[in-house]
């Protein structure tokens, strides 16, 4: 099961899940969450617990519907926060985790990247490149990303809590060029969730590997799955 980060959508993984699908030889299951791509609008403002919430609610719905008694999940940037809470609350039925570009708690390069970002979104166009993924939703989706990690309520905010709570084989996997998370992101994960010691670090990768780095991505993921499904 693949959560996507903060501005993303079915449509933005592009081709990666039908390639890892390929390589594990096993089916691999993409969704918008409620607000994003073509799924309904969210009703008013994302809450600060929009990360905790997910494992309970939309995801909770997903799996129901698919009759999915096990699962791995795989969470991309915010997503990888979602897939942490899931596996804690799921500690019978998650077999792995894999978290790409995930934060674990609130640091500067974080909410400074984000404040660059929203800086290029207001270039001419680039609304309309996120409208094609979002459709009208896509200010509230921009104004969601921003406003709610800039928020006060989001200030101290930590994973630790759900990432103490995993008891499957984790894999923490970081872009060494990430412009929203220090190394420290996926050492933290790494540090409080079972599995490799440390995490792995993609050369000359930002904050989107499975766009930038596709098959280095997923060459990493393979061998971490066999193993944790042979165990």
């Amino acid at each position: 099961m693949l959560l996507h980060d903060s501005l993303g959508s079915v449509s933005l993984w592009r081709s990666f899940p039908a390639r890892l699908a390929c390589t594990l030889n096993r089916p691999v299951v993409a969704y918008d969450r409620l607000g994003y791509g073509r799924s309904a609008p969210y009703p008013g403002q994302l809450p600060p617990s929009f990360i905790d919430d997910e494992a309970s609610s939309g995801f909770a719905a997903l799996r129901e519907r698919l009759g999915l008694a096990r699962f791995m999940v795989l969470g991309h940037s915010v997503g990888g926060g979602m897939a942490a809470n899931i596996a804690a609350r799921h500690p019978d039925a998650c077999d792995a985790m894999i978290t790409v570009a995930a934060q674990a708690f609130t640091e500067p390069r974080t909410l400074a990247g984000i404040r660059t970002a929203e800086r290029a979104f207001t270039a001419p166009g680039q609304m309309e490149r996120l409208a094609r993924h979002h459709g009208d939703k896509a200010d509230w989706v921009l104004r969601a990303w921003v406003d709610t990690w800039h928020s006060e309520a989001f200030r101290h905010w930590r994973l630790d809590e759900a990432l103490g709570g995993v008891r499957c084989p984790t894999l923490a996997v970081h872009g060494e060029r990430d412009e929203y998370g220090s190394p420290q992101q996926p050492r933290r994960i790494a540090a409080l969730t079972p599995g490799p010691d440390e995490p792995l670090m993609l050369a000359d990768c930002g904050h989107v590997p499975h766009r930038e780095c596709p098959e280095r991505l997923i060459d990493g993921i393979a061998p971490f799955v066999a193993a944790s499904t042979a165990s």
